[in-house]
């Protein structure tokens, strides 16, 4: 039975750690307070979902794009707390899949 990499597994755990202490995607959402997510479960559903279809591995289990895959979970945690804020680029369906 395969299991996720401990690469996957740090970079999920690190991820998390900033959602929940209000540090992740920075300099994006710095200053900005997004912890109307935790009160809404499909918006932080969303951020994780963006997350996790994002992120990439190379054939060992290794993260190979973690600042990105958070980057962009960050661009829709934004773009659901700031109304004047335009994802760029816009997001494509797969990143936004809910599995």
């Amino acid at each position: 039975m395969q299991k996720l990499s401990p690469s996957f597994s740090g970079a999920l755990r690190t991820f998390s750690f900033w959602i929940a202490n209000g540090t992740v995607g920075m300099p994006l959402l710095k200053g900005i307070d997004y912890s109307c997510i935790f009160e809404e479960p499909s918006a932080l559903e969303q951020a994780y979902a963006i997350f996790a279809n994002v992120i990439e591995m190379d054939d060992e289990g290794v993260v190979c794009n973690a600042k990105h895959a958070e980057m962009r979970a960050a661009q829709f945690i934004r773009s659901y707390v700031d109304e004047n804020y335009t994802v760029e680029p816009e997001f494509e369906g797969w990143e936004v899949a809910l599995y």
